[in-house]
Parts: C-alpha cells; structure tokens; sequence
C-alpha cells in the first residue's frame, strides 16, 4: 500500500511519501536505542514537564491538526478538534498521575524490606491505525514515555503526514532526541522490527488480522504485546429504558467517526415490547443526518477512509440482504458523491445465527435485532466472537446487575455511550484482544514489575 494522503472526500492523491528504506529504519533503531539509555534516566518531573508542553502544542494549534485528519481520512473537522483536545487530556493525566501509579510498592514479608519497582523495558513499538490517528498514538505514548520507555510509531500508510506531526510535537516539546519517532514504512516491516534485539515489546490498535499477525512475529521472539482489536460492540435497549436518550445516543454511537471506531454500537439489541417505537424514532433520526463535506461545520457524517472499506461495508450490506436482511433507510453507495460515501443504514430482520449478523461492520450501518426478555438479549449480544464493549439501557437495578455481571465484554456502559476514557481501562476480551491501555492498568503493561527483597 502506498504511503501517501489521499483525500476521501473527493479521491484525489495530495501527498505521497518515500517509505524508509532498511538503511534508515536501522539508523532510526539505533537512535532509539541510544535514546533509551539517557532517557531511562530523567526524573518523572522532566518527563511531566515534556508531557505538559505536548499538551499546550496540541490545545494552540489544534484546529491545524483537526484540519490535517479531516483530509487525510474524512473524520468531521469538529470531531477531530475534539479528538485533538482529548489528546491533550491524556498527556495531563498521565504527567499528573504516572508518578504515582510508577512509585515503589512497600509489601511486608519477611525481609526487612521488600517492595515492588516499575521500570521501563525500553523501545516500544506502535502499530497504529487510522481512524483516530492522533487519540491512538496518545493514549500508547502518554504512559509509555511517563513509564521511561522510548516510541517507534508504524501508523498506518493513509495519514502519513498525522504520523509526522505527531512526532513533530514531542520534539517541540521537549523530549531528546530520538525518544519518540515515526517510521514512514509499510506493514510488511513490521516482523523484522518485532525480531529486531532492540525492540523490547509491542503495541497494535487495528484489525483482527493485523493483530494475529503482529502477536505471530511477538511471540517468535517472546515479546510482549497488547491488542485493541475489532469489535461488534451491542447496543441492548429493554423496556424499562430511557427510550429517547436511548434513541438520541444510539445514532451519535452508530455514526462516531463516520461509523469506523471499534467501539462504536453495532448491534442494537431491543426488546420487542419497545421495538416499533424505538425502530421508528432511530428511523427518523438516521434519515435527518447530513451527509457530506467534513469540514463543514454542519457536516454529521463524512466519508469513508479509502474505496476498499467502501467496497467492503457495501459488500456485508448485501450479503445481510441476501441472509434475508431488510434495509429500512441507506444500503447502497452515494453515486452522486465523488468520495467514499456511504449513508447511513438500517437493516432488521437479519437471522440471529446468520454469520454476517455477528461481523464487524466499520461504517454507518446499525443492524436491529429484536428480543423477547433479557435472558436473549444478553445471549444475542455475546454471541459474536468480539468482546469489546458494550451499552445497555435499563432503569431496573435486577436487570442492570446482570447486564454488567453477564455482558463478556471489556467494558460495559449502562444508559450511556461506551468511550475511552484515560481514567478508565480500556481493551476486550475474545477476538477483541487482549491487555489493557489507560488508567493505571495501562502504564503497567509496558513496565519491568520488579520484586525487591532486602534483608
């Protein structure tokens, strides 16, 4: 795949990119290997000090780098600022908390003083993907670089130029040389780096496939590795719900990012005492959503990332069809648009146990089952192989302990829209991956936990 800034709005090829040859990749790991050894030993008030001025980078020049993602890969201009000013967020908390959840751990045993240290393992790489091309990186390098590690970033080929500016800011802010850098190569790389002695372990946000492949390559060389991978998150509405915020969230959860995040609902799950109405409301909804330029302010849902995620979405649209699907609104490309434009779809009455009912569909499409009870709404909803996250809406306290108890997911939402949050630990489970980002859990992923034991 080329590297290259292809505007999906209307196709056309801005900007392309040399990817690194082995020449360059080598003097990059060296660097960063190098880097390390310094880096390793600066004070938590330094790195805090780097963070924070991320942080004012990101908020002073935020609408040039929201700008910057709505063309590269079509994200809505004030969905993207957003996303800016929530990085930002990220590099705060973790200047803020990281000496804290990294300090020395006392634990009483029989030597006279034991303990447990946090130190860092050194280059970490960063397969990242495209649909939030700076809040992913973010959210890895905020607590990797907290934790004393150093950052090699593999995004991915479509926002070549997000991957630069990103290792623009950490420079300006700050941080030596060397400490975070973006490689401009394509994926076929990416095992050579896992089998590269200098690299101690790995991250990966993206597909199913990507991920089996980069935990391959790790595991050859007993590396550790944390997966955020697809998802096929439920959305589950039952009787006793909130049906208008229900309604309202769910169309802001289907269409985040133009329907391409892992944790957007997927899956709406309704109880069929509520069905028709809530299927006429998210009807009504859906068809009031404008379509069109991103950078326009009024804009709700802009384009597709390429013509293959295009391809793809249009294509499990008619292969729900075909399963005995019925499309209520959308299911089909936008002709008279130039870009990769899809708008937004319903589909009921997909056969539960149909194999399409249970993919991830990344685009604007929500599939609408209908349920009887609870005891089928969580069956339908755990029956996918993706464990991610989930939403359910109930103002029963019985039924949202078991929505929370029996949902197999990596996080579970009641009456609200699952998000990331740095606060939070954020990952899934089955075929969603595995280990975790944010929150205190996720700055110890990428950490030597080190026993101590003095006497």
């Amino acid at each position: 795949m080329a590297i290259a800034t292809i505007n999906p709005a209307t196709g056309e090829t801005l900007k392309t990119f040399e990817p690194l040859n082995d020449t360059k990749i080598a003097a990059k790991l060296d660097l960063a290997g190098q880097a390390f050894e310094q880096y390793r030993k600066t004070n938590f008030q330094k790195r805090s000090h780097w963070l924070e001025k991320a942080a004012e980078i990101l908020e002073q020049e935020k609408a040039d780098f929201a700008k910057l993602m709505t063309l590269e890969m079509g994200k809505p201009f004030k969905a993207a600022v957003s996303e800016v000013e929530k990085c930002a967020f990220v590099c705060r908390y973790y200047a803020e908390h990281a000496p804290g959840f990294l300090a020395d751990v006392t634990v009483n045993t029989d030597a006279n003083h034991s303990f447990v240290r946090y130190q860092p393992l050194g280059v970490i790489l960063a397969v990242m993907p495209w649909n939030f091309p700076f809040w992913q990186v973010f959210r890895f390098a905020a607590p990797a670089l907290m934790a004393g590690n150093v950052g090699l970033l593999k995004h991915a080929s479509n926002v070549p130029q997000c991957a630069l500016a990103i290792e623009d800011i950490f420079q300006r802010a700050g941080f030596p040389q060397g400490v975070f850098q973006t490689l401009l190569i394509g994926a076929a790389k990416v095992a050579d780096l896992m089998a590269d002695d200098r690299v101690k372990a790995a991250t990966l946000t993206g597909s199913e496939p990507a991920g089996a492949s980069l935990a391959a390559a790790a595991g050859k060389q007993l590396k550790k590795t944390v997966l955020e991978l697809g998802g096929s998150d439920p959305f589950i509405v039952l009787a006793s719900a909130d049906l208008e915020a229900a309604v309202v969230t769910a169309t802001t959860a289907r269409m985040l990012n133009n329907g391409q995040s892992c944790i957007a609902a997927k899956r709406f799950i309704v109880a069929e005492a509520i069905a028709d109405k809530f299927e006429k409301l998210l009807l009504e909804k859906f068809e009031a959503l404008k379509v069109g330029d991103p950078m326009e302010a009024d804009t709700d849902l802009g384009p597709l990332a390429t013509p293959g995620i295009l391809q793809d979405l249009d294509q499990q649209v008619q292969a729900a069809v075909k399963s005995g699907g019925k499309v209520l609104t959308g299911g089909h490309s936008l002709a008279n648009h130039p870009g990769n434009f899809y708008p937004p779809t319903i589909i009921i009455d997909i056969p539960p146990d149909t194999p399409i009912a249970q993919e991830e569909f990344f685009g604007p499409v929500a599939l609408l089952f209908r349920v009887p009870d609870i005891d089928a709404a969580i069956k339908l909803a755990n029956a996918t192989p993706f464990g991610l996250g989930a939403s359910a809406w109930t103002t029963n306290d019985q039924e949202r302990d078991r929505l929370v108890e029996e949902i197999e997911a990596g996080a579970v939402f009641v009456n609200g829209m699952v998000k990331s949050d740095p606060r939070l630990p954020f990952g899934g489970i089955k075929r969603s991956g595995y280990g975790r980002e944010l929150s205190i859990q996720g700055i110890h992923e990428f950490v030597n936990v080190k026993t101590v034991w003095v006497k």
